[in-house]
């Protein structure tokens, strides 16, 4: 597929945490599930970034499901890492979860994938390195991720553009 040197799954590893504000509520006065949104996207990202080393484009969001409410109060947990990788595009797993910071009790919210692609300085999609599954978890979410990804470009294929 490419040249390039291939980088085990954990080389794109991010977390990030974030105390859930009021300024985050949504009118039920949980999380906005929008500001969850833009948290995975960045995150999902960030881990492309770090595997590419190139800048990343968001082209697909995948299977967002919100499972249960995020608090205000909480402390929001984000890990994401590179599941996929193609020629030019790579695959995300973000995993998000809600923490109480008064009583230690976890919340697992929801897992997203997403898909970018590497991007060189003038625009250009660029080829990536393909990851090395470390453990057989990675290697049966490489899997799951190929089949993705092969349902995502079917369904390009038969969508047609209407204009």
């Amino acid at each position: 597929m490419s040249d390039l040197q291939s980088k085990p799954v954990s080389a794109s590893r991010v977390s990030l945490s974030q105390l859930m504000q009021p300024e985050h509520a949504n009118l039920m006065g949980n999380v906005h599930g929008g500001y969850i949104m833009k948290l995975v996207d960045e995150v999902g990202a960030l881990a492309c970034m770090r595997h590419a080393n190139q800048r990343v484009v968001t082209v697909a969001v995948d299977n967002l499901t919100f499972r249960q409410p995020i608090h205000i109060g909480h402390l929001v947990m984000f890990t994401a890492e590179v599941s996929y990788t193609g020629r030019t595009s790579m695959e995300a797993e973000v995993r998000v979860v809600a923490e109480n910071p008064l009583t230690g009790e976890r919340t697992f919210t929801n897992t997203a994938h997403l898909v970018y692609v590497a991007l060189n300085e003038d625009g250009k999609p660029v080829p990536v390195p393909q990851i090395e599954c470390e453990n057989e978890q990675q290697e049966r979410r490489k899997k799951q991720a190929e089949a993705r990804q092969e349902y995502r470009l079917q369904q390009a294929r038969e969508v047609e553009p209407s204009v």
